[in-house]
């Protein structure tokens, strides 16, 4: 098939397009068909609703034992700037905003090698001893292989011992972009595409929902892209387990690969790809603390369904430069999306209406 507008139809009937009808619409199609047919697909899936959440980020430490080109965030351990919170002062964290009706706690961290394996379940434990009613989202897949290798436990059983200690779901972090020959450059000490994957596949089966991601914009070709795009799709076709996509535009700034970061029109036909192309993961997030409040907000018109929440501090993108706030209020989440001419939808981790 050549002809982009035959691809496009075809998306518009509910048929899922293959690798070569990808890139072709990447190759051919305007970037305003793209979006149209986007707009059209999540429309249908959702009418005007975009949602968000009211959540709170929690980066327990920038102690990391890798070194991702890409990242400004994590520090080795005895750097300058360098921290990990006890689990104290997680608690306190979470505490300090107890008047606040938070529906989820997103936790994440560097490979810190100087913590134990009980430091983990000690902070899920605190964190829903403090929150008995919240959604923890915590731990990415390359948090997960770390605590493998380093204590000789499977995935399934440290997924299985975090869901006892009050895990819900996982985050989507950590994907990157699947090529091996990109990750050797990218984030060489980092497991592999495969590995993250099979843990994500792990997770599904013991019924932990999970996200997932893409790092775009940096080194990688539309052709690593739609790979990668399609790998989740595979997964998900075996699972049904991933809640949603986040598309994650690369921060340039203080980092030492160098690369330029997409512009707005490549972000733009980022997120109306992944809605094509992945039909079977049902939402799309525009994702405001690394896009930006405007770019998330056009977003919505071009296939996302989700404008991610309140965050309360941002840290990981704004260590590379993101120039975006570091939290919003749930007043201000509404009047974005309503601005953009969409309905707000305050939702839960599993997208949920509250």
């Amino acid at each position: 098939m050549s002809n982009p507008h035959a691809v496009l139809n075809k998306v518009l009937n509910a048929r899922r397009v293959s690798r070569a009808q990808a890139l072709e619409l990447v190759e051919k199609a305007s970037i305003h068909d793209l979006g149209q047919a986007a707009y059209s697909i999540r429309t249908g899936l959702y009418n005007n609703q975009a949602f968000f959440v009211y959540n709170q980020h929690l980066n327990f430490t920038n102690v990391c034992a890798n070194a991702c080109r890409f990242c400004a965030f994590s520090k080795r351990p005895g750097q300058e700037g360098s921290y990990t919170l006890s689990t104290d002062q997680v608690k306190e964290a979470v505490a300090s905003r107890l008047d606040e009706p938070i529906d989820e706690i997103h936790i994440v961290g560097g490979l810190n090698p100087e913590l134990g394996y009980d430091y983990y379940l000690g902070l899920l434990r605190a964190v829903r001893k403090e929150r008995p009613n919240v959604r923890i989202k915590a731990f990415t897949a390359v948090e997960i292989a770390f605590l493998s290798d380093k204590y000789g436990l499977s995935h399934e059983q440290i997924l299985s011992d975090f869901a006892r200690s009050g895990l819900d779901a996982l985050p989507g972090g950590g994907a990157e972009v699947f090529s091996p020959k990109l990750r050797q450059r990218l984030c060489p000490e980092k497991v592999s595409g495969k590995t993250w994957l099979e843990i994500h596949e792990t997770a599904h089966r013991l019924d932990i929902p999970t996200n997932c991601t893409l790092l775009f914009g940096h080194i990688e070709t539309w052709e690593d892209r739609v790979d990668h795009l399609l790998a989740l799709r595979d997964l998900q076709d075996r699972t049904g387990g991933f809640l949603c996509f986040i598309p994650l535009p690369y921060q340039p700034g203080n980092n030492e690969l160098g690369a330029r970061g997409p512009d707005g029109i490549d972000l733009m036909k980022m997120i109306a790809m992944s809605r094509i192309v992945l039909d079977n993961i049902p939402h799309i997030k525009a994702y405001w603390a690394f896009s930006g409040i405007k770019a998330a907000q056009t977003g919505l018109w071009f296939g996302a369904d989700d404008f991610d929440g309140t965050i309360v501090e941002e840290k990981i993108g704004h260590a590379a430069g993101a120039d975006t706030p570091k939290g919003l209020t749930i007043e201000q989440l509404r009047d974005y999306i309503r601005s953009a001419g969409f309905d707000p939808v305050q939702r839960d981790s599993f997208f949920a209406a509250v």
